[in-house]
């Protein structure tokens, strides 16, 4: 959605102080004036009234003073390629005028193009794999794309055991199960993070316990997670949060101590290394999820993998109803139906055949919004630590209160650009599943990170130039911001 024309178009003789207000409201960086008959008398950007009142000019002049003698303007009519050429150089959007002059739209580089929080990126041999399972009818849960992407997986992260699942949420559930990990029992689960890290511990049949996340990687805190543990603690549920990986080597050692399982959340992190291993290679069993926004996909799916031989034949089991493999349909545990279909690991086999091209693009629109968005005031960028390699599934930064605007705000005037964003997660502990598990404790960095983060577009089709648009997009909005709140014109 784009702003409204209403909201870009102001008359002369409006003082700059006034016409700051509807700049800041729209955040498109620009304002189309018109005369008293509404025809068209030239535009007005935040670049305008910056050089303007660097030059002397104060917030009561009229614009009329502050804005360019002449613009570019195009019939409302104009073909794509005319608009297209016009909107080159220096010129970054265009006003549409209908015969009498009037401004009736206008043209931007992102007024008509979408820039999405994720969106998959099929191109490889997708198709032609899923093809192949129609044609061949081995479309249900048995084919040859499932153990293959298993066998990908597995070689990929080098561990030796992969079990396709339904969806990542099911991935944690068998995990805690196939571990023996039940009634009675304490899991230790960051709290910022999405809700199914805490709610399959609950399916399990044993009890979450929230811990705090360091506030300098968003991830669980192994300090806090160290005085969480009672004699009832079984396993430890690290989050890779937004493909940052925790700090395992700390986390398998306090498990080794405490004689503790470590079941890694990896959802988010395909990719990520810590100390140069991958996430999802450390932990007594490691879950991925493949949903459509995921680095790689399936549509839907998830993987498990797993160290120990003896759990994974009995996750292999319970994925399949609790089905003996010797002899068919005698169950020997009340199990579940979480197998992947042909169809999806086909998807999965092919996106693995590139996951390292994807991996690359990724950590390169990662590096992208470093370089554009460095030293921006207001803005506090993901964390990069010694040692560490993070994929940035979403690249995800935080909104301090010296940006003149909350995270909210600067989220409604991005999609007035054409740009998704979408917030950071609640605290877990505050939704209503699980506030009786809290027990009055204090989260102070999870609660600071859940209402000031905002993650930005971060789609692999993406090019460099639409990072570049964003970045801009988002400085300039806090630029216009800072000179309505300097000039009164906003609270």
């Amino acid at each position: 959605m784009s702003a409204p024309l209403r909201d870009l178009i102001v008359p002369l003789g409006t003082s700059v102080r006034a016409a700051l207000a509807p700049l800041d409201r729209a955040g498109a960086g620009f304002l189309m004036v018109v005369r008293g008959d509404g025809t068209l008398a030239g535009v007005l950007t935040d670049g305008d009234i910056r050089r303007a009142l660097l030059a002397g000019v104060t917030v009561d002049h009229a614009i009329d003073t502050v804005m360019p003698p002449s613009c570019v303007s195009l019939p409302v009519e104009s073909t794509t390629t005319t608009i297209n050429a016009a909107l080159s150089g220096r010129i970054a959007f265009v006003p549409l005028v209908d015969a009498a002059g009037r401004p009736v739209d206008y043209a931007s580089h992102s007024h008509h193009r979408r820039y999405p929080v994720m969106e998959p990126l099929l191109d490889g041999n997708e198709a032609d794999y899923v093809l192949e399972c129609v044609r061949t009818a081995w479309v249900s849960s048995q084919g040859r794309f499932v153990g293959m992407f298993e066998q990908m997986m597995a070689d990929f992260h080098g561990v030796p055991h992969a079990l396709a699942v339904c969806n990542g949420t099911a991935a944690l559930h068998l995990a805690l199960v196939s571990l023996g990990i039940g009634a009675g029992d304490e899991v230790i689960v960051p709290d910022f993070t999405f809700a199914s890290t805490a709610s399959v511990v609950i399916h399990a049949g044993a009890t979450p316990v929230f811990v705090d996340v360091d506030p300098r990687t968003w991830t669980i805190d192994v300090d806090a997670v160290e005085r969480a543990i009672t004699p009832r603690t079984k396993a430890v549920m690290p989050v890779h949060l937004y493909g940052y990986p925790c700090d395992m080597p700390r986390l398998m050692a306090l498990a080794r101590v405490h004689r503790l399982r470590i079941i890694e959340d990896a959802a988010e992190a395909l990719g990520a290394r810590v100390g140069g291993r991958l996430a999802g290679s450390f932990g007594d069993a490691s879950a991925f999820s493949f949903f459509g926004n995921k680095t790689i996909t399936t549509g839907e799916g998830g993987m498990l993998l797993f160290r120990d031989a003896a759990v994974y034949e009995r996750a292999r089991m319970l994925r399949d109803h609790g089905m003996s493999r010797e002899r068919r349909y005698w169950h020997l545990e009340a199990g579940f139906n979480y197998r992947l279909t042909n169809l999806q690991a086909a998807i999965g086999v092919a996106q693995m055949e590139r996951v390292e091209s994807i991996l690359a693009r990724k950590r390169a629109l990662a590096a992208r919004y470093d370089a554009a968005l460095a030293g921006t005031p207001g803005l506090t960028l993901p964390p990069r630590t010694p040692g560490v390699d993070p994929v940035f599934w979403l690249y995800t930064i935080m909104i301090a209160p010296n940006a003149g605007l909350t995270r909210d705000d600067l989220a409604q005037r991005l999609v007035l650009n054409g740009i998704e964003t979408r917030p950071t997660f609640y605290p877990v502990h505050v939704m209503p599943p699980f506030e009786r598990f809290a027990a009055g404790a204090a989260f102070p960095a999870t609660e600071a990170l859940a209402a000031a983060g905002l993650s930005l577009p971060s789609a692999v089709t993406l090019a460099d130039a639409d990072i570049d648009a964003v970045a801009g997009a988002i400085k300039t909005i806090l630029r216009i911001r800072g000179m309505a709140v300097s000039a009164g014109s906003v609270e």
